[in-house]
């Protein structure tokens, strides 16, 4: 049995019908079946590709990817995941659009998605408004279709907003559970969701948001730790615990970088800006108030600068699980002494696990893919059995 076949046998035994002409905003709004699925759909997709089996469900289609943020991976790996599916992709660039002369979200979805499959959207840097506005767009979407403006209903996949990043953190995941042979072997692991310093301020709160969101899920040990001042939304941090009453695992915070790598079997360093400073220049964006964002920026660095100490050095991956901890990184990093100065990371630590960090991202294309595939095919399992027994090579010649 192939693994497309077994993930295909997977699939019919998960409630996931709701996926099917459905969205996907963040990793909490899904049912555990609904995750195991994208989970699955994704190593199947994988599996066809690797095998030179062509995964196209679409003669045609657009994929319409909007980044109101700059991207390099997310952005590519959109695109490949439409590719990978048949499906062509438009980038909307609203410098060049008529968002700049006024033209509304209900009119701008409309007007871009007349043959449209599925929007992709980036939306990530002010606090209340990414996730609210992939939302309008959703919104928009549904109704066009239902007053017959769309011929079909294009899903929308959120490619970070200032909540979630869920193509990140399922990549990541997904990583996850293959490094460590499946998803029974992770209840007790010990994953350390940490901040690291960054010569930069306003990096998003999505990533360590997600990670806490999505990781607690599995029965693992997630510590959260930063500086005091660095933190997360709230109610995210409140999802984390009641996942980890639901599933077995802990969840705990702490200003100590040490603790938290101390036994550690997993490490994500990564900046982020605070909870309340994102809010901060979010109302000053509101207000235009460039002069005040440019106060807010040399305050945040300065702030940033007292805690140079806490990056991911040789000495505390040592301490953690045998020295051998899984080190995830989102990229880019910030490494010391090669992208800057000071960073989040020791050069000899991402050299050392550059080749995972590259599989990690590696993951992200299939499952972008897995989603899109989910929401537009009603009976996924028999979908992928098809594609197996059409078995069309993707490259006709070597």
């Amino acid at each position: 049995m192939s693994k497309n076949q077994e993930m295909a046998k997977k699939l019919r035994e998960l409630s996931i019908a709701n996926m099917y002409e459905n969205d996907f905003f963040l990793t909490w709004d899904k049912t555990d079946d609904e995750i195991e699925a994208v989970f699955a759909v994704a190593d199947a997709l994988r599996d066809l590709r690797e095998r030179n089996i062509s995964c196209k469900i679409f003669d045609s289609g657009l994929g319409i990817s909007n980044f109101r943020d700059n991207s390099t991976r997310t952005r590519f790996s959109f695109s490949s995941a439409c590719n990978l599916l048949g499906i062509e992709v438009q980038d909307l660039d609203e410098g060049k659009s008529q968002i700049a002369h006024g033209e509304t979200v209900r009119e701008t979805a409309n007007m871009i998605s007349f043959m449209a499959d599925v929007v992709g959207i980036r939306d990530d840097m002010y606090i209340g408004k990414g996730h609210t506005y992939q939302k309008q767009v959703a919104e928009a979407l549904k109704e066009g279709y239902e007053d017959g403006v769309l011929e079909q209903k294009p899903t929308l996949v959120n490619l970070q907003c200032d909540i979630d990043h869920p193509t990140q953190c399922m990549a990541d995941m997904l990583h996850v559970i293959h490094e460590f042979g499946g998803v029974e072997n992770l209840k007790g692991k010990k994953v350390a969701m940490t901040w690291a310093y960054s010569p930069s301020y306003g990096k998003p709160l999505s990533v360590p948001q997600g990670v806490v969101g999505l990781f607690t899920r599995f029965g693992m040990d997630v510590v959260l730790a930063h500086p005091e001042g660095y933190d997360i939304m709230p109610e995210v941090e409140e999802i984390a615990k009641e996942n980890a009453l639901k599933y077995g695992g802990s969840f705990k915070k702490c200003n100590d970088m040490k603790e938290a790598f101390k036994d550690a079997d997993i490490v994500y360093p990564k900046s982020w800006a605070s909870f309340s400073a994102m809010e901060e220049r979010t109302d000053l964006y509101a207000k235009a108030d460039f002069d005040g964002i440019d106060r807010l920026e040399k305050k945040l660095l300065k702030e940033n600068a007292q805690h140079k100490d806490w990056e991911c050095t040789e000495e505390l991956m040592a301490s953690t699980k045998d020295g051998r901890a899984l080190y995830l990184h989102c990229l880019p990093a910030d490494i010391t002494d090669v992208s800057c100065k000071e960073g989040e990371v020791a050069a000899s630590v991402f050299d050392r696990y550059r080749k995972p960090l590259y599989k990690q991202a590696s993951y992200k294309p299939y499952i972008i893919a897995a989603m899109i595939f989910l929401a537009k095919v009603k009976d996924p399992a028999s979908a992928l059995e098809a594609l197996e027994e059409r078995a069309k090579n993707r490259k006709e010649f070597e």
